[in-house]
């Protein structure tokens, strides 16, 4: 069941409270794959459904390409979390989201970079 944006918000602030705490406790500097299982731990405890690697079709026309593209978390089958452990977000990074959202039609991606000293530094709210 698809949620209006303003319900999604309210999702999209618990998950900003997981991936803080998860920032808080592990700092910058780990690979992408421990924020990523941290993080999933973190959302589910907090009672969220969460998918980790979510296999990502590619459709054209008639065509149904299993091509490997995975979304890093899919939140309540809703929003779209990829996650960063990079120097600096790059437009390629904001590319692949969109691709994601635009492929499964998710309407709420968060790109999250835990490669920063601050968190609120690391983050790019996507809304298709």
């Amino acid at each position: 069941m698809a949620q209006s944006l303003t319900e999604l918000n309210v999702i999209s602030r618990q998950i900003l409270a997981c991936a803080y705490q998860v920032h808080t406790a592990l700092g910058p500097g780990l690979l992408e794959s421990a924020y990523k299982e941290c993080l999933a731990y973190a959302l589910t405890k907090s009672g969220l459904f969460v998918e980790k690697e979510k296999a990502m079709p590619l459709v054209y026309k008639e065509i149904r390409l299993e091509v490997g593209y995975r979304i890093d978390l899919l939140v309540n089958q809703q929003i779209v979390l990829e996650l960063k452990s990079v120097e600096a977000l790059t437009e390629v990074h904001l590319a692949q989201i969109l691709t994601y959202m635009r492929l499964g039609n998710y309407k709420l991606g968060l790109l999250l970079n835990f490669n920063v000293a601050s968190l609120k530094n690391g983050i790019r709210r996507v809304v298709l």
